[in-house]
C-alpha cells in the first residue's frame, strides 16, 4: 500500500520529464531567509518539491519512530498484561524492583552507542543503516516474546539498545539536511507526534493483542512483542526503498528528486545557514561542537523533557491502575487521550514556533504546563482531577521534545557540529531514559510523590537553563550587530548569522 500511495503522490506533481523551458523565479516559500535568490522553479514547483519531501521524508522517519518507540515502551503494557506475575519482576533488588532494572537497562547501551550513529549514517546512507536497524531490532522483539525469565528479557533489552541506539539521532540529523531553521520546526513536531501515536495506540493494541492469550501457549503479553516486533521487521524491509537519501544524493533515491530538484534543495538551505553541502570527515570539527557551551545546555534541556516523557511512557497505565483505580483494561486504553491532546499542542507549538521565529518561549510554555499537571497528579483526591493532570504533564513533556530539537537545530551550524550535537543531545535524552526508568518506584506505589517531585525539578531546572541561553543569546547577537564577532563562523561559511531565542 505504501508503494502504491507514493507512486500515486509521485505521479500527481508535475510530470518532470515534461518541464518547460527554465525560468529563474524568486523563491516564494516562507523560508528562514530574507535574501532572496534566483530559482528555476516556479512558486508552485517549489511548494509541490517541498510538499513532496513532506511526504516521503518526515512521513516515513514519523512512522518508524511510531514503531520505535511502542517497541521501546511496550514493557508498561506487557507488565500490567502478567508479565510481572509470570517473570516475577516485582521482586525488589535492594531498592529498585526487577521491572526498572529491566527498563534502564535499555538505556545503557542506547546512550554509549548514540554518538557513532551521526558519523555511521553518513557513510552508509540513511536508508541501508536505518532499514537494517528497525528489521534486527524487531527481530529482537520477536524473541522478547519467548523470554522464559527476567534475566533473558534484560539481555534482550541491551541488545535492543545497541539496535535502537542509532536510529532517533540519525533521523533528527537526516531531517535538519533537508530544511530551513524555520521550517523545522513544524516537522520536528509532525515528526514526533506521528511517534507519540505509539504511546497513545500502543495500550489499545496491547488491550487487544492480550486476548490471543492461550493461542499455541503462549500468555497475552508474549503475544504483545511478538506480533509487534514481526510489524517492525516489515517495515523496516519496505523502508530500504521509501527512504531517502541525504540532499546531495537524494536524485538516487527510488522515485524521489530529480538531480535539478535536489539542487534546488541544497541551495536552499546553503543560503539560509551555509551548510547544506557534505563535508569530508573531521574529527576535529566534530568534537570541536563540545567546546560550545549552549550545546551542553540544549542536552540538559533534552534530559530534563525525557526524564518526565520516558517516566510517563514506562509507568503511566501502572499509576492508573495503582494510584488512580481502574482496570487492566481501562488503564490500557486511558492511556490515548493525554497523548491525543499532546498532538495538538505540540503542533501548534511548532507552527507558532517557526511562525513568530521562537523557540526558548516555547519550551518555557511546554515547562509551564508540566509544572502545573504534576502538582495535580500527584496531590489531588479525587482521580478524575489526577487523570486531568496527565493531560497537561504529557503534553507539556511530550511538546517539549520537538521544541528542544528546534531550539539546538536552529542555532548550530556545520555539518560535523550538527552531527555531534545530535548526539549529544538524544544521548542525554538517552540518560534521562534511565532516571525516568527510576523515578516513579515501586515501594513508592500508589501515590508516587518521590517521583512527582524529582520531574517537578527537572522542570524548573529547564526554566534556568532556558534563561541561561537566552541571555547568551541576547549578548551574542548584539556583538555581532556591532560588528565584533561573526557567530558560529568558520573560513569558507556566509557571514550574518544570527541565534533564534
Amino acid at each position: 500500500m505504501a508503494n502504491n500511495l507514493q507512486t500515486a503522490a509521485y505521479h500527481n506533481d508535475y510530470n518532470v520529464g515534461n518541464e518547460k523551458e527554465i525560468v529563474t523565479h524568486k523563491e516564494d516559500i516562507n523560508s528562514s531567509t530574507h535574501d532572496d535568490y534566483e530559482c528555476e522553479f516556479t512558486p508552485t514547483e517549489q511548494k509541490k518539491i517541498i510538499h513532496r519531501i513532506d511526504r516521503r521524508l518526515v512521513v516515513t522517519v514519523g512512522v518508524l519512530y511510531c514503531i520505535s518507540l511502542m517497541d521501546r515502551t511496550n514493557l508498561s503494557a506487557a507488565a500490567v498484561a502478567g508479565m510481572n506475575v509470570e517473570l516475577h519482576l516485582d521482586v525488589l533488588m535492594g531498592t529498585v524492583s526487577r521491572y526498572s532494572v529491566v527498563t534502564l537497562v535499555f538505556f545503557t547501551t542506547y546512550v554509549v552507542f548514540q554518538p557513532p550513529s551521526t558519523v555511521i549514517i553518513r557513510y552508509l546512507g540513511p536508508r541501508v543503516h536505518l532499514s537494517t536497524i528497525v528489521t534486527l531490532w524487531g527481530a529482537v522483539m520477536i524473541g522478547m516474546g519467548f523470554a522464559k525469565d527476567w534475566q533473558s528479557l534484560a539481555a534482550l533489552r541491551v541488545v535492543l539498545g545497541i539496535l535502537e541506539a542509532g536510529f532517533f539521532p540519525s533521523c533528527v540529523y537526516l531531517m535538519s539536511t533537508w530544511y530551513t531553521r524555520y521550517d523545522i520546526g513544524k516537522r520536528y513536531s509532525v515528526f514526533y507526534i506521528l511517534g507519540s501515536l505509539a504511546s497513545a495506540c500502543a495500550g489499545i493494541l496491547a488491550y487487544g493483542l492480550m486476548q490471543l492469550k492461550g493461542r499455541e501457549g503462549l500468555t497475552g503479553w508474549r503475544w504483545i512483542f511478538i506480533i509487534e516486533g514481526a510489524l517492525t521487521c516489515f517495515l523496516g524491509i519496505g523502508a530500504y526503498w521509501i527512504l531517502v537519501d541525504f540532499p546531495d544524493k537524494a536524485h538516487t533515491s527510488w522515485k524521489f528528486l530529480t538531480e535539478r530538484e535536489a539542487k534546488f534543495i541544497i541551495n536552499r538551505v546553503d543560503k539560509d545557514r551555509g551548510d547544506a553541502k557534505p563535508e569530508p570527515w573531521n574529527m576535529k570539527k566534530f568534537f570541536k561542537g563540545g567546546a560550545d557551551f549552549k550545546v551542553w545546555c540544549y542536552a540538559l534541556i533534552f534530559f530534563n523533557t525525557t526524564t518526565v516523557s520516558y517516566a510517563l511512557a514506562y509507568f503511566l497505565p501502572i499509576i492508573l491502575q495503582r494510584n488512580m483505580g481502574f482496570s487492566v483494561g481501562a488503564a490500557q486504553c486511558l492511556v490515548a487521550p493525554p497523548y491525543a491532546f499532546a498532538a495538538i499542542i505540540m503542533y501548534g507549538c511548532g507552527w507558532v514556533g517557526d511562525k513568530k521565529k521562537i523557540r526558548g518561549p516555547i519550551i518555557i510554555f511546554n515547562m509551564i504546563l508540566c509544572l502545573v499537571g504534576l502538582p495535580i497528579m500527584g496531590f489531588a483526591k479525587s482521580p478524575a482531577v489526577r487523570y486531568f493532570g496527565v493531560f497537561l504533564t504529557t503534553a507539556g513533556a511530550n511538546s517539549n521534545v520537538p521544541a528542544t530539537m528546534s531550539y539546538q537545530a536552529n542555532n548550530i551550524r556545520g555539518q560535523w557540529k550538527r552531527a555531534f550535537c545530535s548526539a549529544t543531545l538524544v544521548g542525554m535524552g538517552g540518560v534521562g531514559g534511565i532516571a525516568g526508568g527510576l523515578v516513579f518506584r515501586a515501594q513508592d506505589a500508589p501515590h508516587y510523590r518521590p517521583g512527582i517531585y524529582a520531574c517537578i525539578a527537572t522542570s524548573l531546572f529547564s526554566l534556568l537553563l532556558v534563561g541561561i541561553v537566552t541571555l547568551i543569546s541576547i549578548r551574542q547577537n548584539k556583538r555581532a550587530d556591532r560588528g565584533e564577532v561573526e557567530l558560529e563562523y568558520s573560513e569558507g561559511d556566509q557571514k550574518g548569522f544570527r541565534y533564534t531565542l
